[in-house]
Order: C-alpha cells, then structure tokens, then sequence
C-alpha cells in the first residue's frame, strides 16, 4: 500500500522521534523511506547543517537496521512547499513527519498545517 514513504528531517527532537514510526510502518509495508533535508533560504538556527547530516546517519543506521532501504534528497526552499514538490516529483505514497506541538487549527503557518494543505498524498502527522 505504501511504496514509497517520505519522512522530511529537521533537526528537531520531534523528528528524530518521528523515524521509529516512520519505520514501524514502513516495515509492515515493506516500504522504501526517502528521508529528506530542507534547508531555508534564510539563515535559521533549524540550518545546522552539521547536525542534520548527523541526524539523517543516524536514522539511515536505524533504517538499514530495520532491513529496510532509504534514500536522501537535500533541497533548498520553503519546507512545505519543498515536501510537498518532492512528493509529487517522487511520486511517493505516504509523508510522515512530526510536530513540534502545534495547535494544527490555530497556526496556520506551522509546516505540518501547510504540508496537509498541499500535499499530493496522504500525511502522517505524529504528535
């Protein structure tokens, strides 16, 4: 059902948290998992480069543990739009990806609000 699952990084403690469920699904689905960096234009302290290389290691360890397959694709861009672009460019079938909290109703502007807006297939959103 799920092919092809794509599971957006940042360097948040969320999204770290957020791979154990990206791969519990993608195992029962035998799922191949496109991890994917977005880094702002603008210079945010959620552009660590160095610690989001490191974070995206250690997941592709967790992955490959899992005896699962993954890849990494690093853009440039607004986050939910760069997710939602490499959804449909990829042609992927499910996002999972977390939150950091967010009232999804309230904030409008959050990533996750603006990824289910706009994406191409269904999300995942794990709190």
């Amino acid at each position: 059902m799920f092919e092809t699952v794509l599971f957006p990084v940042d360097q948040s403690r969320q999204a770290f948290e957020t791979i154990g469920k990206a791969i519990q699904l993608a195992k029962s689905h035998q799922s191949h998992i496109i991890m994917l960096s977005v880094v702002q234009a603008k210079d945010t302290e959620m552009n660590n480069t160095q610690l989001i290389t490191s974070l995206l290691k250690k997941a592709q360890e967790q992955i490959k543990q899992a005896g699962l397959s993954s890849d990494v694709v690093e853009k440039k861009g607004k986050p939910a739009f760069v997710i939602c672009d490499v959804a449909d460019d990829l042609n992927v079938d499910l996002i999972v990806m977390g939150t950091k909290g967010i009232n999804l109703e309230e904030d409008i502007e959050s990533t996750a609000a603006r990824v289910i807006q706009l994406a191409p297939c269904p999300v995942l959103v794990v709190p």
